[in-house]
């Protein structure tokens, strides 16, 4: 594709010494990295076993289904060499527009809550925008490696960044504005952590927010002569005014806020016990298993449930630190720094969200969401970052 920059950043590994690093899995393992992902994952588990119980629409065989097929997954990812892929930014932009594009075929496309973004393939639904994160967290580290950590030419910048947005700009017709949001982070991550000049991305960040503030203004004209909104979506709208003024409870984000305080607040310091989360029993906590998962533990485990998974988030993110900075070049610290800032926006965004921190989205809480596809990535993104230590400086 015409404009996206070749990588060369990171040589091809030799031959011989590729056959050393694919020895096997267990001869790099990080054993800290092992246990927290044991645990947050095992914890996340029981949490959803919970949830799920009474209710018919969730099954926790499927949860666990993913949690097995996702480990499988994290082995074979950890043992390639992430390497390999440092100079094939053309492809992965073109994998992540055919996968993030595809919900949009007639034969496979899904349509649910209003956007568009599953497909269904024997008989199993799958989020392709969510396997796409793990593209673009590839794509955005090859690009942006390219200028070895200095981004200061204005051409090359707008360059890198018209390439990180194609992604957002695919997604935004489905529309998932949640995952868009993630796009929005990692490119952000990449170009920071990549050394773009501070002018720049100042000024990226402006005109976001200018765009942003046109687009309502001009819907705000558009309902003036129609009598009805384009340009955002009801649902979009309200969450914006509910985050903006949470007395605004005429709809239903307005009321989900409410439910989800009314939920953190009940659990106490040592909660209700698991099972008892009357809350999202009694149907009174919409979307429990998925977007407010954190209500059920808080409900259910208190305060100091809260605590325990807010630690292991901690060690997560502080051992991929480690990671990072030891990757011994700059595509591996870029993925690795990628994947810790999506996680970290990520949690940021759905526990906010669930106390009023944050607008209301679809954002899912990593490790800890019901749903498979969002399992099976995060257990990639686990493979990837394990394959950076495998190969990195110790």
């Amino acid at each position: 594709m015409a404009g996206v920059p070749e990588i060369n950043t990171v040589a091809a590994p030799d031959p011989s010494i590729a056959s050393t690093k694919r020895a096997p899995l267990f001869r790099y393992v990080n054993l800290p990295f092992l246990a927290v992902i044991t645990l947050v994952v095992g914890y996340g588990l029981l949490v959803v076993w919970s949830a799920v119980l009474t209710n018919e629409d969730y099954s926790f065989s499927r949860q666990a289904q993913g949690v097995a097929i996702g480990a499988v997954l994290m082995a074979l990812l950890w043992r390639f060499d992430y390497r390999l892929l440092s100079d094939f930014a053309t492809v992965l932009l073109a994998v992540n527009v055919a996968l993030i594009l595809s919900p949009h075929l007639p034969i496979l496309g899904v349509e649910a809550k209003g956007a568009t973004s599953w497909i269904s393939i024997f008989g199993f639904q799958l989020q392709p925008g969510e396997f796409a994160k793990l593209t673009v967290i590839l794509m955005a580290a090859s690009v942006v490696s390219r200028y070895g950590g200095r981004l200061d030419d204005p051409r090359e910048y707008c360059k890198a960044l018209g390439i990180l947005l194609v992604p957002f700009l695919c997604v935004m017709t489905q529309p998932d504005l949640g995952t868009g949001l993630v796009y929005l982070f990692i490119a952000a991550v990449a170009l920071v952590m990549g050394g773009a000049k501070l002018k720049y991305l100042l000024i990226t960040l402006g005109a976001a927010l200018l765009a942003l503030g046109l687009l309502l203004l001009a819907d705000e004209m558009i309902k003036g002569s129609t009598g009805e909104y384009k340009l955002l979506k009801d649902y979009q709208r309200a969450r914006l005014l509910v985050f903006i003024d949470q007395s605004y409870a005429q709809s239903d984000e307005g009321y989900n806020l409410n439910q989800a305080k009314i939920a953190i607040g009940s659990g106490g310091l040592m909660g209700k016990g698991l099972t008892n989360a009357t809350q999202s029993t009694l149907g009174f906590l919409p979307e429990a298993p998925t977007d407010f998962i954190f209500c059920v533990l808080a409900e259910e485990l208190g305060f100091f449930g809260v605590l325990l998974l807010l630690a292991l988030y901690g060690a997560l993110v502080l051992i991929s630190f480690r990671i990072a900075v030891k990757a011994g070049n700059l595509f591996g610290t870029l993925i690795v720094f990628c994947v810790l800032g999506m996680w970290l926006f990520q949690i940021l965004e759905n526990i906010g969200m669930t106390c009023g921190l944050m607008p209301i989205t679809g954002i899912p809480l990593p490790f800890m969401s019901y749903g498979s596809s969002f399992m099976l990535v995060n257990f990639m993104l686990l493979g990837l970052v394990g394959s950076v230590w495998a190969r990195g400086s110790r």
